[in-house]
């Protein structure tokens, strides 16, 4: 199950600021999805400890971990903000060109996405959101499933994500965007509450 959309009309990030903030939207290709409630607590703790060691790794690096809510504009090409038809959030970014840092947000493909997989978001997050993500050009996006403790990789190959890569949330993972910096799974794995 997908989220719910807002309605069938299509929509602009000028539209998009203009809605009451109490209520979260992503856009994708001008159409407007409604996002879930809250995360679970397992949701929170796992894209925030892995922004904690991503945070730790890059220290006095220029790379940026931000965590939701932050609006990641992904323009088709070089139109204004206001007319850009995708406008998402992911659950975790990490951003190195200091050029797509904006005081709104980001403006254009991050380099790494880790969205944490929750029964609301599962089928938008793996398939809506997979096929914005490798239109925009996001290097590495991660797709991770706290309650199968299963983690879901796909790396930009050109133009398009290749095969993707599926490994268990256990030992080290690389971060194929950052040499040199792994997510240690032991440590975030321990904190979760669901088996």
């Amino acid at each position: 199950m997908g989220y719910a959309l807002r309605d069938r009309s299509r929509y602009t990030y000028a539209d998009y600021r203009a809605w009451p903030e109490d209520v979260r939207y992503e856009l994708v290709d001008g159409t407007a999805f409604m996002m879930a409630p809250a995360p679970s607590v397992d949701h929170q703790t796992l894209a925030f400890e892995v922004g904690r060691q991503l945070g730790n790794a890059l220290e006095g690096h220029p790379c940026r971990v931000l965590l939701a809510p932050v609006d990641v504009l992904l323009p088709r090409a070089d139109e204004a903000d206001d007319a850009v038809a995708t406008v998402v959030q992911p659950d975790l970014l990490l951003v190195c060109d200091p050029q797509k840092v904006t005081p709104r947000g980001i403006r254009g493909a991050p380099d790494w996405v880790l969205e944490v997989i929750s029964p609301a978001s599962a089928s938008h997050d793996q398939i809506v959101k997979l096929a914005a993500y490798e239109r925009a050009g996001v290097r590495e996006y991660w797709l991770a499933h706290p309650a199968d403790r299963v983690l879901t990789i796909y790396r930009l190959e050109g133009t398009s994500y290749g095969r993707p890569q599926i490994v268990e949330l256990a030992g080290e993972t690389p971060v194929g965007v950052l040499e040199g910096v792994a997510i240690r799974w032991e440590p975030i794995v321990a904190r979760l509450l669901a088996p």
